[in-house]
């Protein structure tokens, strides 16, 4: 049985003002959108597609598998609700530690693209596999250099996959699901044989929905490369060291019935097997789910922690200095929590860099609100959203990406959210510079509406919006002194712990004492972890704790 320390709520305790104003506006925007929990975790499982390298659907289709062969395996209803979110939640903690696995491996994705076919669970099918990529990227003597920067690999291999494991749980508790599909999630990279990366459970000990998932994953795989026959051999080779035998001897005789394809659309064939009670979200519960498509997002990259739900209290705040309805400024707010979904289709090594990007890797930049919109654009709902979301790097005089639109086709809300995203990307550090201090970045907004690119009234509404940003209560969450809050900063930054040292003027070790502190406070156990639980609880952003803003 594993025992896990209490972890943190889905939101901090909100002040009565807040939640009032909240409430309403939640409430207005579900009137408006009837956004249910299922069609965030389906957009969440067509974003973590892209962030895997994988055929766009590829989560939905493995959702359909694992259904069926729940079925014909006989689970109860209870297993299969559990079997359903963990087939389309089961990549939600990739985004996870990206960056320093970015640094050694190069583009994730391509990794993890080219690594489809591999036992990835097997520590050495994963050690084989990633020394082949590492030859065929850096060449021989590249990889000899890359071998020495990874002395003690295992030791990080095993922390990033605890940090993608203890991610994913964390995201589910976000969107609202319950005690054993967020244990499912933790559990879900273990094997039949034991024979994992942390080796933490082995058997029946392992869930039924991550038995079931794992064999559909490697089922839709190889049925897709080699037809249905292929999947059941594969399958069958694995059964008893990756797989559950009984389970695989399932997929076995029912493969005509479990690998069957279907004509309907596998949107429509997932949402109608959502749970009963999956009614639209309503007040705090939407709003919480939709931060946890920003969480998910903004742990691409050390540079943008916080970095959505920043934006989305700047635009909203932004959008009732302009007099937008409570309606629109619900839209806004949400449509902000997800404006940057698409970034988890770039590479770290490209979001990291911290020279000028080439031709190539701007053309991948500028594609980044288009896979945002394609992961959103199936629900009704989240498609009004992606309207917005998807327009944050228009410009007034069309000079912006993707789709080159000028004023004429950009809506107030769209010219809000384009202001409040340039003026807190202003704030924050980035690859290639540091966080510009408020007053400088509002001159900076204010050239960008000079030149016509940004709209005058929305960069004015911005920048009342962030004058008023109220300052940091004193009183920290989970008992942080002062100290830890700077070194957590530090460590959702990237910092490693001896440049945490550094820049603080202290030694490792107390550096280290400093982490391990706010890892007990914040009850979690790794970096990623750590960093979500510093988005969840707003304790990144520069431009809300800087007080009053020069206008």
């Amino acid at each position: 049985m594993i025992r896990r320390p209490p972890l943190l709520r889905p939101r901090k305790r909100r002040s009565e003002r807040q939640l009032g104003s909240l409430m309403v506006a939640t409430d207005a925007a579900r009137e408006a959108t009837g956004i249910t929990r299922t069609e965030i975790v389906a957009a969440l499982s067509l974003a973590s597609d892209i962030a895997m390298g994988q055929p766009l659907e590829s989560g939905l289709d493995i959702c359909r598998i694992a259904l069926t062969l729940s079925d014909e395996a006989g689970l109860d209803d209870a297993e299969r609700v559990r079997v359903f979110h963990v087939a389309l939640l089961r990549h939600v903690g990739c985004t996870a530690e990206n960056a320093a696995f970015a640094s050694i491996i190069g583009d994730e994705i391509a990794f993890r693209h080219g690594g489809t076919t591999i036992d990835m669970s097997a520590p050495r099918a994963m050690g084989a596999y990633m020394l082949r990529h590492l030859v065929r990227t850096n060449g021989l003597l590249g990889t000899a250099a890359k071998l020495v920067e990874m002395a003690g690999a295992r030791d990080r291999l095993q922390s990033g996959v605890l940090a993608v494991c203890e991610v994913a749980e964390l995201l589910a508790a976000q969107l609202g699901l319950g005690d054993d599909i967020q244990r499912d999630l933790y559990l879900f990279n273990e094997r039949w044989d034991g024979k994992s990366f942390l080796k933490r459970v082995k058997g029946e000990d392992v869930p039924v929905a991550d038995r079931v998932v794992q064999i559909a994953e490697c089922a839709s795989v190889y049925r897709a490369l080699g037809g249905p026959e292929a999947a059941v051999s594969v399958v069958r080779e694995r059964a008893g060291s990756a797989f559950d035998p009984r389970l695989s001897d399932v997929l076995a005789r029912k493969a005509d019935t479990v690998l069957a394809r279907v004509d309907d659309s596998l949107w429509d064939v997932v949402l109608a097997a959502a749970p009963a009670d999956d009614g639209p979200l309503e007040g705090e519960a939407l709003d919480a789910a939709l931060e946890a498509v920003a969480e998910f997002v903004d742990l691409k990259s050390s540079f943008t922690v916080g970095h959505s739900s920043g934006v989305a209290r700047l635009a909203a705040e932004a959008g009732r200095h302009a007099g937008l309805p409570d309606a629109e400024v619900a839209t806004l707010r949400a449509a902000s929590l997800v404006h940057d979904l698409g970034r988890v289709g770039v590479s770290s090594t490209i979001w990291e860099k911290p020279g000028p990007l080439n031709a190539d890797e701007w053309e991948r930049v500028r594609l980044h609100p288009y896979h945002g919109e394609r992961a959103l654009a199936r629900s009704r709902g989240l498609a009004r959203l992606a309207a917005i979301a998807s327009r944050h790097h228009e410009r007034c005089d069309g000079t912006g990406y993707h789709r080159g639109l000028d004023a004429r086709s950009l809506s107030q809300t769209a010219r809000l959210l384009a202001a409040a995203d340039v003026f807190h990307a202003m704030t924050e550090p980035r690859p290639h510079r540091a966080a510009l201090e408020p007053a400088r970045a509002a001159e900076g907004l204010r050239d960008e509406a000079r030149a016509g690119r940004l709209d005058g009234d929305a960069v004015a509404c911005v920048l009342v919006a962030a004058g008023e940003a109220p300052r940091r209560r004193r009183e920290h969450v989970a008992g942080l002194t002062a100290r830890e809050l700077e070194v957590l900063r530090l460590l959702a930054r990237g910092l490693s712990t001896r440049e945490i040292a550094s820049h603080l003027v202290v030694t490792p070790k107390t550096a280290d004492s400093h982490i391990q502190h706010i890892y007990a406070k914040a009850g979690v156990s790794t970096r990623a972890a750590a960093t979500v639980f510093a988005m969840r609880h707003d304790l990144l952003d520069t431009a809300q704790s800087s007080g009053e803003l020069p206008m």
